[in-house]
């Protein structure tokens, strides 16, 4: 199978987990061995990142924030950046040529100095696969996926985001289980 990276897998009518119902997931990786990617459109409840800010030990500059996401069931005890390629920290791996991903706390800091990347998601946790896993959750058309757009990724409402990811497609994400299948 073809790298799903730089990729978003949208969750079907079919998708039988609930925890993925209506979420929408940036690939950063997807090889032989697994994948893994971030929830983008799953806000943390109550968790700002003003306190990310604070556990840090930082005072919260008086500006405004994205919302802070839970990039998934696993490691949610871990920060993820996933951000617009033109920042290039010390450490990262380049998704696509205009995003790339990071768990270095010292993006934190730029971010809090405001010298950090220009667009950027946070995530607790990420959304991981097996070797064969995915494949099988495509199969069972748990997922669609089309390629990724910046613009969805970073400037579109969460509330929007499962939506026009597909409709940048012409597909009514709404409508798409209901009319799958297989001959």
């Amino acid at each position: 199978m073809e790298s799903l990276q730089g990729h978003f897998l949208i969750a079907t009518s079919q998708m039988p987990d609930p925890r993925f119902k209506e979420r929408v997931i940036y690939m950063c990786t997807h090889t032989d061995e697994g994948a893994m990617g971030l929830t983008v459109n799953q806000p943390v409840p109550n968790v700002t990142l003003a306190d990310i800010f604070r556990s840090a030990n930082l005072t919260v500059p008086d500006r405004s924030f994205p919302n802070v996401y839970m990039g998934g069931p696993v490691e949610m005890d871990t920060g993820f950046f996933l951000f617009s390629s033109e920042y290039e920290p010390k450490n990262f791996i380049r998704v696509t040529p205009t995003v790339s991903l990071s768990r270095d706390p010292e993006i934190l800091r730029e971010i809090w100095k405001g010298q950090g990347p220009e667009e950027f998601i946070f995530a607790l946790g990420y959304a991981g696969w097996a070797a064969g896993q995915l494949e099988g959750e495509l199969i069972m058309n748990g997922w669609l996926t089309l390629p990724a757009e910046d613009e969805v990724l970073f400037n579109t409402p969460d509330e929007f985001k499962w939506k026009k990811a597909a409709d940048r497609f012409g597909i009514d994400i709404a409508l798409f289980g209901d009319v799958i299948g297989t001959a």
